[in-house]
């Protein structure tokens, strides 16, 4: 019995590592960031006018991703970080969703097509929002989600690859 489970975590840690290699299908460009940004490495800046997150690298660059946002009067700005990152999240609507889509069911289970979490999701402090993937692509580059940013799960399997729980999420 122990050998089985010996490789079935061998196996699983594999097919983790595999999952979540950055992606050559991802759409994520290496850009410049602007003269005046002084970002630490490593830290998420996402620019919400715009509808793009930057992982900002070292020399001045960072890695650009487009993304959905907030839709207007679910939009929010600050400072957070990183504090938790799952793979194919369940998803427990918050109550403002519930009250304006009563017809959801208090749980979508991880991998449901009607899941919007998508692959994954890196949740930020707090609990309320969370950057994570999306069963509706045509959604990214516009304003539309309740104030979580979403992106395409090509691209946030990428971003999960080179992020940690506690690095810093700036939203502007």
């Amino acid at each position: 019995m122990r050998g089985r489970s010996l490789v079935a975590a061998a196996v699983a840690a594999v097919v983790a590592s595999w999952a979540f290699a950055p992606s050559a299908n991802a759409h994520g460009d290496i850009v410049a960031m602007r003269s005046n940004d002084s970002y630490m490495p490593g830290t998420i800046v996402v620019r919400t006018g715009e509808r793009y997150l930057y992982l900002v690298l070292d020399n001045g660059r960072a890695v650009r991703y487009p993304v959905g946002v907030g839709r207007i009067g679910k939009q929010w700005s600050g400072s957070s970080f990183i504090s938790g990152k799952c793979v194919r999240p369940d998803w427990t609507p918050p109550a403002v969703v519930k009250r304006d889509h009563p017809n959801l069911p208090n749980v979508i289970r991880g991998g449901s097509p009607r899941n919007p979490m998508g692959a994954a999701a890196m949740s930020l402090n707090g609990g309320e929002y969370a950057i994570h993937g999306t069963n509706q692509p045509g959604s990214i580059g516009h304003f539309v989600s309740y104030g979580c940013i979403r992106m395409y799960n090509e691209d946030i399997r990428d971003l999960y690859s080179r992020v940690s729980v506690g690095d810093t999420v700036v939203v502007q």
